[in-house]
């Protein structure tokens, strides 16, 4: 047994040798899944082979191998309160996997791993041991006398060999091949009732053969798969000769870094110990998930991430540390791992931006959190109220994990019910938009056609009409039907693009089609208003694209590359398309970067993109291996799954775009091309609308038409606007400042004469053209002025409304009752709580007099009291 296979070795071994028996190999998927049952990261090699397992889409080949980057933070396979804590748990790893689709099963399977282990990696064959699910003597058989295990070391055991994606999903009965790691770290007993620590699990065979259904029914795939998942992490601590995934050299090497970026040595305090391997493991989740695309925010995979860099940043202070310090983790993670994923290099300039500004909002975040902490609890209190805990992760961003973990700290807790509470109310109100009416049954007619047909050929870059026989037609929503035809010239909805509209023409019915979707890849969906007869499966028919507002589309899909061309040329190459939309009327873009773009930097992009239509240069469609996209330097758009063979859209001499949309022949046909306008729409997320072809040449006439009236109004030359403008913005302020001195000149002379007409040192008046803010400043300069104890005003500001002001020396009770009084008789209400100052109002002018008397009275008599 080798003690110096490295993890690049590991991983280059097992690829290797299933490469050698005819396995295709695939890369390693992006960590945001694209398929609609995949969760909310990959967790799992198969998650990127989804479409072949439900058989969607036909595999390029019925063996295939791979080593998948995975996080496990969320879910059904949530690991990231072990982290640190044991030996064998962490967020981010690689699973080595090999995978038949109706090729071979369970005897395959075992055999291959088997030898991999013993003849290849030289573990001894007798520190192994295999579970299978309780039922499945089939496994049992293949391990005893196939392989020649001792029965003594083969255990059935029963949901914990039952392998499920998540709670709906492929699934079926698992093998699972432990290593025993020696009596020194736990009882014997083997994997069902000896030591975790002792007996790791290093391989899990997965026989799937079933699908896990919402309702909690098992439905045959339609062909028997496997999937098998060897943790790279488990078995790199046999082949090195230590305990603990984190002492091999990956993991080392990172709890390394993290020990001179804290100035703390390793080993020499448990719980010091714990932050720094968890550095370690974070690291490596937050360099990825970066680098893969995801971005910092308050929702869902940005949630995730957030919550990671934050648990690591908390980690790195108690560790230590007195500064920031993930960019330079995230260097490390890059240096140590670029072999076996170069991508982190190339990404690392953005991933550091992103750690080092949210590291920094987090230590402003953690005082404020620690001060909101000190100040919520009552004196000797041990539990934070739910609505404490729930205030700061919604308003200042401190997941309630942390907040658990501090509260910790102090020998508290914190109030669940009170939180989960809070946090239901919020969700309850965001609820409804989460599940499309009908879309399940939508994917299980998809599913028919695709059993039953190999799904719809798109023939649609190439024409727009052509004639074709319906395979499949239903009832959807609102009545409209769905239909699917063996071949179509309409765009389905997909990378941004929405889909084409037109029309469907049979001899016995037509109808307009509305839109164009597909549930699932190869399955495209015509959404039909029938407008007369029927349409029936079988129909022979005419379907017909609406070719000007495809024109249109295509600019603006070929407008929406030179944008994101133009943007990472204006902001750097780390700003990525975080989604867009491909209307007929406008395009909108996302794009991730930490602040707004100014004036200059939105002028810049539009003269870049306006430079490159003029060009006129050709749009040049061709068909490439992702190997050979990447290496002319073709980047993906953000969320599209890309096959083996993918589409390269070259827009002129700059923008390289994995794209399957449809696009303008050349890049002058765009036409013209404005941003109408930038926002944001998240953290690090900007989002910018913008308008190509006639829509923006009749903005920009719009605007030479406003600037040409302006112009006129003004009575100087148009490009003399701004400066007129801002002429006219200082005459104004000069005038607001005066108005200002002036009233407030005539405010002290009309207090005079109030205060020379005090009788017994009581003052009430009509006082109009004054908001209730003026009339209650208006009476407080009068109170002790000339001996005066009590200032009633009341008045109409607008001739609409009536304000009431009252104002009362100290020892002068209840200006609030005053106020309230006379606000009855003028049909409003108000007085507040403040016993010397009170404000109050009404609807009925004509009552004024009546008002004020009973403002007069009720002075006099407070003031006599």
């Amino acid at each position: 047994m080798s003690e110096l296979m490295t993890a690049d070795a590991l991983r280059s071994a097992f690829l290797q040798y299933f490469v050698e028996r005819d396995h295709r190999l695939a890369a390693s998927a992006n960590l945001i899944p694209t398929h609609p049952a995949a969760p909310l990261f990959t967790n799992a090699g198969m998650v990127a082979f989804l479409p072949y397992f439900f058989r969607e889409e036909i595999p390029p080949a019925v063996r295939m191998t791979s080593a998948q980057k995975c996080v496990r933070v969320r879910g059904k396979h949530d690991d990231i309160e072990n982290i640190g804590r044991t030996t064998r748990h962490l967020t981010f790893f690689e699973m080595l996997g090999n995978f038949s689709f109706g090729d071979y099963f369970k005897e395959g399977a075992t055999r291959y791993a088997w030898k991999f282990l013993t003849e290849h990696l030289h573990i001894p064959g007798d520190r192994l041991w295999a579970t299978v699910f309780k039922t499945d003597d089939e496994a049992v058989d293949i391990w005893r006398n196939v392989v020649g295990l001792p029965a003594s070391r083969i255990q059935r055991l029963d949901e914990d060999n039952f392998w499920e994606m998540g709670a709906t999903g492929p699934c079926g009965p698992s093998s699972e091949i432990f290593y025993d790691k020696g009596a020194e770290l736990g009882p014997d007993g083997g994997p069902a009732f000896g030591g975790e620590e002792r007996f790791v699990e290093i391989w899990n065979l997965v026989f799937m053969q079933d699908n896990r259904l919402d309702d909690g029914s098992l439905q045959p795939l339609p062909a028997k798969n496997v999937d098998t998942g060897a943790g790279l992490e488990r078995i790199l601590p046999i082949l090195q000769g230590v305990n603990s995934v984190f002492e091999t050299d990956v993991l080392r090497r990172l709890i390394g870094v993290s020990e001179q970026l804290c100035g703390q040595p390793y080993g020499k305090d448990q719980e010091r110990d714990v932050s720094l391997r968890i550095m370690a493991d974070h690291g490596r989740a937050i360099t990825f998930l970066l680098a893969d695309g995801v971005v910092p925010s308050n929702e869902e995979r940005g949630y995730v991430l957030r919550r990671l860099i934050r648990r690591t940043a908390l980690h790195a202070q108690r560790a230590g540390a007195s500064r920031g310090v993930l960019p330079e983790l995230a260097a490390a993670v890059a240096e140590v791992m670029s072999s076996g994923y170069p991508d982190l290099t190339d990404s690392l300039e953005t991933v550091q931006e992103m750690l080092e500004r949210e590291e920094r909002k987090f230590r402003e975040t953690l005082v404020v959190g620690l001060g909101i902490l000190d100040t919520s609890l009552a004196p000797g209190a041990d539990e934070i109220p739910g609505d404490v805990a729930f205030r700061l992760h919604d308003t200042y961003g401190l997941p309630i994990e942390l907040t658990r973990e501090i509260a910790g700290e102090r020998g508290q807790r914190v109030d669940e019910q009170g939180f989960e509470a809070a946090m239901e109310r919020q969700r309850s109100q965001a609820r409804a938009a989460e599940v499309k009416e009908g879309q399940g049954q939508g994917v299980e007619h998809a599913r028919e056609v695709l059993a039953a047909h190999g799904g719809v050929r798109f023939v649609g870059y190439d024409t727009l009409e052509c004639e074709a026989t319906l395979i499949g037609v239903y009832l959807g929503a609102d009545g409209r039907l769905d239909v699917y035809a063996d071949r179509t010239p309409f765009y389905a909805e997909g990378g941004g693009q929405i889909g084409d509209t037109g029309w469907v023409i049979g001899s016995s019915g037509r109808g307009r089609i509305v839109d164009t979707t597909a549930f699932l890849p190869g399955a495209i969906r015509h959404v039909v208003e029938l407008e007369e007869g029927t349409l029936a499966a079988d129909d022979v028919v005419q379907l017909v694209v609406d070719n000007e507002r495809r024109a249109a589309l295509r600019r603006s899909h070929t407008g929406t590359h030179l944008l994101h061309w133009a943007l990472r040329q204006v902001l750097g190459p780390g700003s990525r398309q975080q989604g867009s939309l491909v209307a007929p009327d406008y395009l909108r873009f996302d794009v991730s970067h930490h602040s707004a773009l100014t004036a200059e930097q939105i002028r810049e992009v539009e003269r870049l993109v306006a430079k490159q239509i003029r060009s006129n240069a050709s749009v040049v469609v061709t068909e490439r291996s992702q190997q050979e996209a990447k290496a002319e330097g073709a980047i993906a758009f953000f969320g599209e799954k890309y096959g083996e063979r993918v589409r390269v859209v070259r827009a002129g001499d700059h923008s390289v775009e994995l794209c399957g949309g449809t696009h303008a022949n050349a890049l002058g046909d765009v036409g013209e091309f404005i941003i109408r306008s930038e926002g944001s729409v998240g953290a690090n997320v900007r989002r910018i609308e913008a308008l190509v072809g006639a829509l923006a040449h009749e903005a920009i006439e719009t605007e030479r038409e406003l600037l040409r009236v302006s112009s006129q109004v003004l009575k100087v030359k148009p490009g003399d606007v701004p400066a007129a403008i801002e002429r006219l913005q200082e005459t104004n302020r000069t005038l607001e400042r005066q108005k200002r001195a002036l009233k407030a000149e005539l405010d002290g002379q009309f207090a005079l004469e109030l205060s020379r007409g005090a009788e017994d040192g009581v003052v009430v008046a009509r006082a109009d053209g004054r908001d209730q803010a003026a009339l209650r400043d208006l009476a407080a300069s009068l109170l002790g002025a000339g001996g005066v104890q009590a200032v009633g005003l009341i008045g109409t500001p607008d001739q609409n409304s009536v304000a009431i002001a009252v104002a009362v020396a100290s020892g002068v009770p209840n200006a609030p009752a005053v106020a309230r009084s006379a606000a009855k008789i003028v049909g409003g209400g108000g007085g507040g709580r403040d016993p010397r100052f009170a404000v109050a109002g009404g609807r009925d002018v004509a009552k004024i007099e009546d008002g004020l008397v009973s403002l007069r009275s009720a002075l006099v008599e407070a003031a006599s009291l």
